[in-house]
């Protein structure tokens, strides 16, 4: 879906922001979201760190 920006723009015709339809932004944000993610992944699993099981996890915090 391509994108189609309207621009505002000042007295001297420089553009000052971009108007979205809203359609259009929740899918850019939610695309954002997604490479976030992605990119959160890939440094957790790079990082050398061993994975702990999250039950393990819940029963340490049970036990204070």
């Amino acid at each position: 879906m391509p994108i189609a920006p309207r621009f505002l723009t000042d007295e001297k015709g420089q553009r000052i922001a971009v108007v979205l339809d809203i359609r259009e932004y929740e899918r850019l944000l939610e695309e954002l979201e997604d490479q976030d993610d992605l990119r959160a992944f890939r440094e957790a699993m790079t990082s050398g760190e061993t994975a702990v099981p999250y039950e393990s996890l819940r029963q340490r915090s049970k036990r204070g």
